[in-house]
């Protein structure tokens, strides 16, 4: 089964907290983080619903506003940007949301600027109850026991696929020389994000998350503490809406340099065909030659017990997934050139020579394309 966030507890990886989790308050068991003081900009109904979040300390702003606090010379015609402190804002208005932990009870959701729907179990929440975790509520993990007794190895799923998302991002930077990533589907923070993968072997690397679960919104203050020589950046947006996702993006990402597009557990959450070719190919398009895509998808045809997993959880989460064969994978990299060894398993793309979990979940397969 798959997942639109990759939040997780993995074993063999260091599991600490972040520095951004000093303390805590529940919510019907759930976890919210009390955050350091950060700012949001949330636009107008008008303007679009997307919250963007970005360190005001960060040098990523200076390098876009200049020290003038105006916009790069390709916006500068644009609406909206101002200066305030050592922040800009890009269209809608400017706020200043000091992060207290986000709750049901809490003014942001009262205001409606943050909305928590904690009788709907979410995935990002689900797999957060499976590895032990407490972002997660009453249905949420109703949900995780109802999937995990009828798919076990759910937990190596979660694993593996973390697994492969180092390898992959580590293989961008250090053969391919990426420097910039749009990760989609970020999920809660935990060990190895990708942006401490790819800073850690480059320093300089611009790393943008992408998701649309308020959870994740409020732990977002942990995703953008990187390097000082490169960025990190939040959109809470959705999938299904790339245009909103490339053009909030562009504020961090120089889309006229190579991306690698990251979409790991994501796109089975976009449940037909051609729309999900549709979206893949779009956030393609938009970026240039040495580009690559990664996904990690979990198929049909392979696992009964995934099959049944996967329409449990369509009855009861908040958003359904559709499995789809290794071809119609395949497919979303028409036109790129698949890195060996293709779609495989994700234990299978390109393993440490010390690797010794190469049969764990055959049903979530992986690959990597190189836009020409």
């Amino acid at each position: 089964m798959g997942c639109i966030s990759r939040g997780l507890t993995l074993r063999g990886f260091t599991t600490t907290r972040h520095p951004g989790y000093p303390s805590a308050a529940t919510v019907d068991g759930g976890f919210a983080p009390r955050l350091p003081p950060i700012t949001a900009r949330i636009p107008d109904s008008r303007a679009g619903a997307v919250r963007r979040l970005r360190p005001a300390s960060s040098r990523a702003t200076d390098a876009h506003c200049g020290q003038s606090g105006r916009p790069p010379p390709s916006r500068a015609a644009g609406p909206g940007w101002r200066r305030r402190g050592r922040l800009c804002a890009f269209d809608g208005r400017e706020r200043e949301w000091k992060g207290a932990a986000v709750t049901e009870g809490s003014p942001e959701v009262a205001r409606g600027r943050v909305k928590i729907d904690s009788s709907v179990a979410h995935s990002a929440r689900v797999w957060d109850y499976w590895l032990g975790g407490r972002d997660n509520y009453a249905s949420d993990r109703e949900a995780g026991e109802q999937i995990r007794q009828v798919l076990p190895d759910v937990v190596e799923a979660a694993r593996v696929d973390r697994a492969f998302l180092i390898r992959a991002v580590r293989h961008l930077v250090d053969e391919a020389g990426i420097r910039q990533f749009l990760d989609i589907g970020t999920g809660l923070p935990t060990a190895n994000n990708t942006h401490e993968v790819a800073q850690a072997a480059a320093p300089e690397s611009r790393i943008v998350y992408v998701d649309n679960d308020p959870i994740v919104l409020a732990h977002a203050r942990a995703l953008l503490v990187g390097s000082p020589l490169g960025a990190t950046d939040y959109i809470d947006a959705d999938a299904h809406d790339p245009e909103t996702i490339l053009r909030v993006a562009a504020e961090t990402l120089d889309f006229s340099r190579p991306v690698g597009i990251m979409m790991l557990g994501v796109v089975q959450f976009i449940m037909d065909d051609d729309a999900a070719q549709a979206i893949v190919k779009r956030l393609v398009d938009a970026a240039p030659s040495g580009s690559h895509l990664a996904v990690a998808h979990p198929i049909s045809g392979v696992s009964a017990p995934l099959e049944e997993a996967v329409r449990l959880w369509n009855q009861t989460g908040s958003a359904p997934q559709a499995l789809r064969t290794p071809a119609q994978i395949a497919a979303f990299f028409d036109g790129l050139e698949l890195l060996e060894p293709g779609v495989v398993p994700c234990p299978q793309w390109r393993p440490d020579p010390a690797a010794t979990d190469l049969d764990v979940a055959p049903w979530r397969v992986c690959a990597v394309g190189r836009k020409p």
